[in-house]
């Protein structure tokens, strides 16, 4: 049953019996602006009798988060550093000439698994003791780009090379892409400059979940068809 965040209504039907509630809070059909509907949203849900809700955050605290604040709903906000889903924008270039470009080598990540994200998610909206907290989650390590690289190359099975872009080389590679002057400094500030959080290991997820965060390799290893020649080929037969 499928809703539309940015029309409200259209979401009756699918919160329908309805109990746990996951959210983001962002409009992710018009270029990821922050969602105005957010009271629509919490009113609804309330009616419908959800009585938790997660919110996947991104950015600043938007009309989702406040809405949820004022309601007597148990809300908890999930805030998610860098996804290791970040690296299949490099499957190209691995693939076809077993490297890696990129800028900002010695800037580090505490990249996080996105089943760990899905596996915070599902524990808090099932569990007590979770309302009213926000969790930053964080992968197992903080890591640089050529230790990213490394951990691929490890997980393949193959070598990997690493050949690192000067900030205007990557400005004008996303130029390129047709990525928009906004865009393209939010990539050069997030990866150029990101906050401490960003770089943090924290104890979260397994403090949810009960085991240790997936790691850069076990995720490669998820999805290492997508670096193969033969799929490429398959897929485009």
């Amino acid at each position: 049953m499928a809703g539309n965040l940015s029309d409200p209504d259209s979401l009756i039907p699918a919160l329908e019996g309805v109990t746990a509630l996951h959210l983001i809070n962002f409009d992710g059909t018009e270029g990821y602006t922050p969602l105005t509907t957010g009271a629509e949203i919490i009113s609804l849900a309330a009616k419908a009798g959800v009585k938790r809700v997660t919110v996947l955050r991104g950015g600043d605290k938007g009309t989702v988060e406040n809405a949820l604040e004022a309601s007597d709903l148990e809300w908890t906000f999930i805030q998610p550093v860098e996804f290791m889903s970040g690296v299949f924008d490099w499957i190209e270039s691995i693939r076809d000439e077993g490297i890696v470009r990129a800028p900002f080598a010695s800037v580090r990540s505490a990249m996080v698994h996105d089943s760990d994200i899905g596996a915070v998610i599902a524990a808090v909206l099932t569990q007590d003791g979770h309302a009213g907290k926000t969790y930053t989650l964080t992968g197992p390590q903080a890591m640089t780009i050529p230790q990213k690289v490394a951990a691929i190359s490890d997980a393949l099975g193959r070598d990997i090379k690493y050949f690192e872009l000067s900030e205007q080389e990557a400005r004008d590679d996303w130029r390129q892409q047709g990525l928009p002057d906004e865009v393209i400094e939010f990539f050069v500030m997030a990866h150029g400059n990101p906050p401490a959080q960003a770089y943090t290991v924290l104890p979260t997820i397994e403090q949810i979940t009960g085991r240790p965060p997936l790691t850069l390799q076990d995720f490669v290893r998820d999805h290492a068809a997508r670096y193969s020649s033969s799929s490429h080929v398959r897929a485009g037969s």
